[in-house]
């Protein structure tokens, strides 16, 4: 099979929504099928279209091609599907699937409606939400889903909306962890929280992706303060806060300079490795999301063995038993995520390392890659079947 995939984000770009496209097109060529990607680039001039690219060079199943952004939509999707009419002439494609459900999604079903190709569209975090209420395009998103022939959703909350608003199933593709590379400590924690500069008498509260409003940037901020009053703590951001963050970031340093003294950020870490070892130093691991899929930083720190408190939105309630693997908070009440914490953090070691393994067993049982790869072929078999 020969596909087109259409994604907003591919690596190197960060966030979620890369990572779990390049997870899925590598497990789609595990499976034989030829992969074409197709993503935009904010790093290009507009309308510039760079040739394609083996991924990774050691897979030839995957090519990769990059077209800059233009300032609104109405000219890039217009642009890009003049190039996909292109490659369709060059390739052939068998089927067409859309990461995300807009840009990537709409342009997939279209591109597919005028090409007779089977389509598959992911809803993957927050793209709902974003298509239904202001300044979303409803009606875009409402068509989007009904003319799909295939729409998979990351969480059962995620399909459940994808049926209120459609009247359609969707297949409950939930993302995964490489627990190989996620998983309990290996040893070199202690080097990396000396160059981190973190006493070892500070608690490390960690959050992992990228800091903004939707993952509950505030309530971390918070609960920061209200552990630093009780004892040593520290908050170690694993990745990047965005640049609408920082006047927030800037406001906390004003009012509370020493506690923002104690924010940790790495910056972007391209490889996951890095980040597995960054969530091992992690006394608790927080995910105050105020909305979300499934986020892949709560599953790798699962994986990792962490101690995880979530709130209980999109899919992290499917994926947190509280009190057993983790502890879940309503997002409603977020703003008792401080005293949450707190008792957490007086938990036994024992009951610790109990709550640890539980996690990662959760995700082995649950969130490994050959699930991801059992669900796929499932995918395939259907969309094989349309094709011919």
């Amino acid at each position: 099979m020969n596909l087109l995939f259409i994604t907003e984000r591919f690596p190197p770009d960060i966030g979620g929504v890369a990572r779990s496209a390049e997870r899925i097109v590598q497990s789609l060529t595990n499976l034989g099928v030829e992969v074409d990607v197709v993503t935009w680039s904010r790093y290009l001039e507009p309308g510039e279209v760079l040739p394609p690219l083996a991924y990774a060079t050691s897979n030839p199943l995957i090519q990769v091609r990059r077209i800059g952004l233009y300032r609104h939509w109405d000219m890039t999707l217009p642009h890009t599907l003049n190039l996909l009419d292109w490659q369709q002439q060059q390739r052939a494609y068998d089927a067409v699937w859309g990461h995300y459900l807009f840009p990537a999604g709409f342009l997939a079903v279209w591109f597919g409606q005028l090409n007779h190709l089977p389509t598959v569209v992911s809803a993957r975090g927050n793209d709902l939400d974003r298509g239904m209420f202001p300044p979303g395009d409803f009606a875009r998103l409402q068509w989007t889903l009904a003319q799909a022939t295939l729409i998979t959703a990351v969480s059962q909350d995620m399909a459940r909306k994808v049926q209120a608003l459609s009247q359609r199933a969707a297949i409950v593709q939930r993302n995964v962890v490489d627990t190989e590379m996620f998983c309990p400590g290996l040893g070199g924690e202690a080097k990396l929280r000396d160059r981190l500069n973190i006493a070892s008498d500070e608690v490390i509260l960690g959050f992992s992706g990228e800091l903004r409003e939707k993952k509950g940037q505030r309530f971390l901020l918070s609960v920061l303060s209200q552990v630093r009053s009780l004892r040593p703590a520290c908050l170690l951001i694993i990745g990047e806060a965005r640049p609408e963050t920082q006047a927030l970031l800037q406001s906390y340093a004003m009012s509370q300079g020493d506690d923002a003294a104690r924010i940790v950020i790495t910056g972007y870490l391209d490889e996951p490795k890095q980040v597995a070892q960054h969530l091992r130093l992690c006394d608790l691991y927080l995910q105050p999301s105020l909305w979300d899929g499934m986020p892949n930083a709560l599953l790798e720190a699962m994986a990792c063995g962490c101690v995880c408190i979530g709130s209980d939105a999109g899919g992290i309630a499917e994926v947190i038993d509280s009190g057993t693997d983790g502890f879940l908070l309503p997002r409603s009440q977020l703003h008792q995520l401080g005293p949450a914490v707190l008792e957490a953090l007086q938990l036994e070691p024992t009951a610790r390392q109990a709550m640890g393994r539980a996690a990662r067993d959760r995700v082995l049982q649950n969130h490994s890659l050959t699930h991801e790869q059992a669900m796929l072929q499932q995918i395939l078999e259907k969309l094989s079947g349309l094709a011919s």
